[in-house]
């Protein structure tokens, strides 16, 4: 050590100054990883194009309206929010590359709206590994709300409860002899398991269930099977072209059964597709319906909507919205001085958090903060109706 550096060194440990000052490498090993004075950077892997791609844009829409508002007024203690999406096409192995390579570059601070059940349940282990927080993935299954999951939050209901709620629904009117459909899938096989729960409990079980392939080439054989049965009510536990292949099918096999499907049915590209094949079939939504104002929250969704120069609303871009809010607000409770262990102090301590009509309970672990489920119905002019 030459006489200089003995000198430097001498008056930081008089100061009582870090070492990692004078070293700007270290400054910035000390900051948060995808933290900086500036900005805080999400990763998102999603489904933008693919079967599912509708669904995927239209979440997206609404996360991107609340943040791009939120970063107009400055962020969150003075930071803005990045959010750097990917498309998957809602292939889980698309989505692991990704996460694996945000991993790697270390340069995201927490996932935000990932999307899909297989691409959770793919990219979940890569996550809990880096201490990547995973905040309002897009799905309902009960394995992304395990609560051996750490730093893993849910707003959405869960499948299983949108499931019980048409289960509910259906044997409360009356109808005993309930057929379902399922996608042979892990997002299927979640909604059969949860449905015939529901059903036992209320001491019935299905009448006729039937297995369809993701690219629906046996939907057709699949509802004449359920057909035979001579279900009174019909359960979809599908999504993409295998809801619509079904629906269709019933359609032409026995016209004026009443459907029930899941959430995930109700995008603008299904609904098209579907014309006059979807009217009367009901849906279950876990977000308040869009474009009533009943609620401060659907209000400040339609005015940030409307601002951002968007004129249709949906239940899926009101869900985004709601999302990045969400993480907004633990995002401020965590500080300015924000860590990925802030991050999850924050959400464990919201409890009881009204979001202008809706309340929010995280702090459950990976459990689902809400379990609002509604009904909807498509009407006659292929638009939903409450």
């Amino acid at each position: 050590m030459n006489r200089l550096t003995q000198r430097l060194f001498g008056l930081v440990l008089a100061t009582g100054t870090s070492l990692a000052l004078l070293n700007p490498l270290a400054c910035a090993q000390a900051q948060e990883v995808g933290v900086t004075t500036d900005t805080i950077t999400l990763g998102q892997s999603t489904a933008l194009s693919g079967p599912l791609g509708d669904l995927g844009q239209e979440v997206l829409k609404g996360a991107k309206v609340y943040f791009d508002a939120l970063n107009a007024k400055g962020g969150v203690h003075g930071r803005k929010v990045l959010l750097v999406s990917q498309d998957d096409a809602y292939d889980p192995q698309k989505t692991l590359q990704i996460i694996e390579g945000m991993a790697a570059a270390q340069g995201t601070f927490a996932l935000f709206g990932t999307f899909g059940t297989p691409n959770n349940e793919a990219l979940l282990p890569v996550a809990q590994k880096a201490g990547l927080p995973v905040i309002m993935p897009f799905t309902g299954a009960l394995s992304v709300r395990s609560g051996r999951l750490t730093g893993v939050y849910n707003l959405r209901a869960s499948y299983a409860d949108e499931a019980d709620k048409l289960v509910q629904h259906v044997t409360t009117i009356g109808f005993k002899k309930i057929a379902i459909a399922y996608q042979n899938n892990t997002f299927g096989q979640e909604v059969l398991a949860a449905a015939t729960a529901a059903l036992a409990q209320r001491k019935l079980e299905p009448l006729a269930v039937a297995p369809v392939e993701n690219n629906a080439s046996d939907a057709v054989a699949a509802t004449a099977a359920l057909m035979a049965a001579q279900p009174d009510a019909l359960i979809l536990g599908l999504a993409g072209k295998p809801s619509i292949e079904v629906i269709k099918a019933v359609n032409k096999q026995h016209k004026g059964l009443q459907m029930y499907a899941l959430s995930v049915l109700a995008s603008a590209a299904n609904l098209k597709a579907l014309g006059p094949d979807g009217v009367g079939v009901a849906i279950s939504q876990v977000v308040p319906f869009p474009t009533r104002g009943s609620l401060p929250v659907v209000r400040d969704y339609q005015a940030a909507m409307a601002a951002a120069g968007h004129t249709e609303f949906s239940h899926l871009s009101l869900e985004g919205y709601m999302n990045a809010r969400a993480l907004t607000e633990a995002l401020r409770r965590a500080g300015p001085k924000l860590t990925r262990e802030g991050l999850v102090s924050a959400f464990n301590g919201m409890k009881d958090h009204d979001m202008g009509g809706v309340v929010l309970n995280f702090g459950k672990g990976a459990q689902s903060a809400s379990r609002l489920v509604e009904l909807t119905v498509v009407g006659n002019r292929g638009n939903l109706v409450k």
